[in-house]
């Protein structure tokens, strides 16, 4: 792209990434005909909208997409998609899968709010917003944090902050970029977990591994015991089961289940979780985290709104 060296240049950040989410949340709330200029919603053809072609996410859900086409079709589009001018018709920014649902919900127009971003920032807020909003699978979310690093010049501390999640979250996933393609592709299909895919990183022969996972339905702690007998072999001394960067096991004396159930709520929220326990049952879960947004995104996770 034509200006991602100049920005490279200046740092990488150019408007800054949580500034370029904020102009996306704010246009999805001016929703009156009455808004600002910049944030006004108007209607267009369904059939003048292009989606991304650099969009991360390649994987829809079919049946989440009849959910939404449904509710669309009786409702409407509610939040406007975010696009930009592209020829003589317009390229979606963020927004593709209420696009996609209305064209099933057989709707001819849909709300939008344009924007005139350049190429860089329209591939930024893509990247982003479906990060934020948990669209991607773990490969497509570690493929995301990656070019935001090359093509961008990001530092994993900002990626982290920009999504309100840890910076430890996002290395453990671009790790998961190390494994051979198959294994990544098992991932995508949603045949392994996030949890089973880093226990394979690192592994002698991981795409026999992964098989084996599929084949006898092992669970993430299995497989952890799995992969550190590939690592070390069979009289070899076992690893401790891998965890986020600064997660500590606290109360519990190192029990490597208690351990393995750290590092699964760790990879669900993408924050530090710390586990408790005592004899009689009873103990307490721990949730660390940096800023008011990312307090924020664990009670809409846990509320079960769509963030």
């Amino acid at each position: 792209m034509s200006d991602v060296g100049s920005r490279r240049a200046r740092g990488g950040l150019g408007r800054g990434l949580n500034a370029l989410l904020g102009d996306v949340a704010q246009d999805e709330r001016d929703t009156g005909e009455q808004g600002s200029a910049r944030g006004a919603v108007r209607m267009i053809p369904v059939s003048a909208i292009a989606p991304h072609p650099d969009q991360p996410r390649r994987h829809f859900d079919e049946a989440a997409l009849d959910e939404l086409a449904a509710s669309i079709a009786q409702r409407g589009v509610i939040q406007p998609i975010i696009v930009r001018p592209h020829g003589q018709d317009f390229q979606i920014v963020a927004g593709e899968r209420r696009w996609r649902a209305a064209q099933r919900a057989r709707l001819h127009e849909v709300p939008v709010v344009v924007r005139d971003y350049s190429d860089s920032e329209t591939l930024q807020i893509a990247l982003l917003e479906n990060i934020q909003r948990q669209d991607l699978n773990a490969i497509e979310e570690a493929r995301a944090y990656q070019r935001l690093l090359d093509e961008f010049g990001h530092t994993q501390e900002e990626l982290a902050r920009a999504v309100h999640k840890s910076r430890s979250h996002v290395a453990n996933l671009l790790r998961l970029l190390d494994l051979p393609e198959e294994v990544q592709a098992q991932v995508v299909d949603g045949k392994l977990a996030m949890g089973h895919a880093r226990a394979l990183v690192g592994a002698a022969d991981p795409v026999a591994l992964a098989d084996q996972v599929l084949s006898q339905g092992l669970s993430v702690r299995q497989t952890e015991k799995l992969a550190s007998q590939d690592k070390h072999g069979p009289g070899g001394v076992r690893a401790p089961a891998p965890r986020p960067a600064g997660v500590t096991a606290q109360g519990h004396a190192g029990s490597a289940d208690i351990a393995a159930l750290e590092n699964q709520l760790a990879d669900l929220l993408g924050l530090h979780v710390h586990i408790t326990f005592s004899d009689d049952g009873r103990g307490s879960i721990t949730l660390d985290y940096s800023s008011l947004e990312q307090l924020d995104m664990v009670c809409q996770r846990l509320s079960g709104e769509r963030i």
